[in-house]
């Protein structure tokens, strides 16, 4: 029998659907071109918006409709917040939590055996211990994504994946090691640590913290980059910052979550900083990261925003000048306590603000990419597009575009960027 597996979601998920992966292949099951094609159609799913919901089982249903003899497993975030919502949703033939991931194979051999819908979903539980999971290869030929925690505990009031993921828990250091040491012998060069809230890392093991893990990752021979997922503003004080600049492998790249640049709006998200912390955050990583790329994520439209607090975000956003910004709408999520708030903001106020946004972070991504012309820096090229351009990144995350007839995929390269192209920089090779 064959299989496919379809990720919806974040990059924690997508390492979850490669563990899955694994076990499939490990237990003699064959990959499917796609789903239309496969015995078995794993989905897992993301639950980060009610739209992600939706998302999801309109998939389920197309599965179904499409591939209708095919056994269907619906898994992931979803299920686990909401397993109430699913006991009569009958295009999943099999419907399982986050917490029972391990039961992947024998769930679906129940199924093949009796061809009866079975429902796991345990729910989590205040002391539970990082899942042991492990990769040995990644659908990517360079990056490998290596999750390293799981859960939240900030429940933050738009929030629903605390209840999705449950409390903060993490891997121990012998084990990334391990992982790690697998993925170079496969020729991985960069690993990418992600993680639910990868800034609580080590909270429950107590005396480590992130920047333990990260010494872990950059001593592993092989690995020739480490590279952070997305992270919170919390245990990234000054002398952190310090410890994690000693890393040479560090890129110095940080996807720092801000969410929304205004006091008043954070304490109504319930966000345990304010734009004062946020922005000696960002101060100590230039301080002590040359050439730093840091990038966010901010919402607009959160219930009570006005136009005055909105104005206040967006000012904030250009005075820290993101390379780059990820603009989103708020999106009401049922069961968080934002969705209750009466002071909903109108649509037709989110997509203006939403649009000015993205207009004024585009130009701080533009004059990112400008400072960046004249540098020379280390590049790990990927692929080669349709255009005859090979791709790849910088250390700090620039996309890098150089045309030669030499295949240098899967190579660490020496450039100097020369040129705007797009969302990156044209470059030149260095012993050209």
């Amino acid at each position: 029998m064959n299989f496919a597996v379809i990720t919806l979601g974040c990059k924690v998920n997508q390492y979850e659907s490669q563990v899955m992966s694994d076990a499939m292949l490990c237990s003699g099951f064959d990959l499917a071109q796609d789903y239309k094609t496969a015995d078995i159609v794993i989905v897992n799913s993301c639950t980060v918006t009610a739209v992600s919901d939706s998302k999801a089982l309109k998939l389920m249903r197309r599965i179904k409709r499409e591939n209708p003899s095919s056994i269907t497993v619906l898994t992931g975030c979803m299920p686990q917040a909401f397993p109430d919502e699913l006991k009569n949703f009958d295009c999943a033939d099999i419907i399982m939590g986050n917490k029972c991931r391990n039961d992947l194979l024998p769930l679906i051999n129940e199924y093949i055996q009796t061809q009866k819908r079975i429902i796991k979903i345990e729910p989590h539980q205040d002391d539970m211990k990082f899942e042991k999971m492990q990769v040995s290869s990644f659908n990517e030929r360079t990056r490998a994504f290596v999750k390293i925690e799981d859960g939240c505990n900030r429940f933050c009031s738009y929030c629903i994946i605390p209840y999705a993921r449950g409390r903060v828990r993490s891997k121990p250091l012998d084990e990334l090691k391990t992982e790690l040491e697998a993925l170079a012998r496969k020729g991985y060069l960069e690993a990418v640590l992600v993680g639910i809230n990868l800034s609580a890392y080590g909270n429950d093991l107590g005396g480590i913290n992130l920047a333990d893990a990260i010494e872990c990752a950059c001593a592993v021979e092989g690995i020739k980059r480490v590279r952070l997922g997305s992270l919170e503003p919390e245990r990234m004080d000054e002398d952190t910052i310090k410890r994690l600049a000693k890393q040479e492998k560090l890129c110095p790249q940080f996807h720092l979550s801000l969410q929304s640049g205004c006091d008043s709006t954070l304490k109504r998200m319930n966000r345990h900083y304010n734009t004062e912390e946020y922005m000696t955050i960002v101060e100590n990583l230039r301080k002590y990261f040359d050439n730093c790329a840091i990038t966010t994520d901010v919402m607009v439209g959160f219930p009570g925003e006005d136009d005055e607090e909105f104005e206040q975000s967006l000012d904030f956003v250009k005075r820290v000048g993101f390379a780059k910004v990820h603009t989103f709408a708020y999106s009401r999520r049922p069961g968080t306590v934002a969705d209750k708030a009466s002071s909903q903001v109108q649509k037709s106020d989110k997509e203006k603000r939403s649009k000015l946004m993205i207009e004024e972070t585009e130009k701080l991504h533009q004059a990112f990419l400008r400072s960046q012309l004249g540098k020379t820096g280390k590049v790990i090229f990927e692929k080669r597009r349709p255009d005859g351009y090979f791709e790849g990144y910088t250390m700090n995350y620039t996309q890098v575009y150089v045309k030669t007839d030499e295949d240098i995929s899967n190579s660490i390269l020496d450039v100097r960027l020369d040129g705007i192209m797009g969302e990156g920089c044209t470059a030149l090779l260095c012993n050209e």
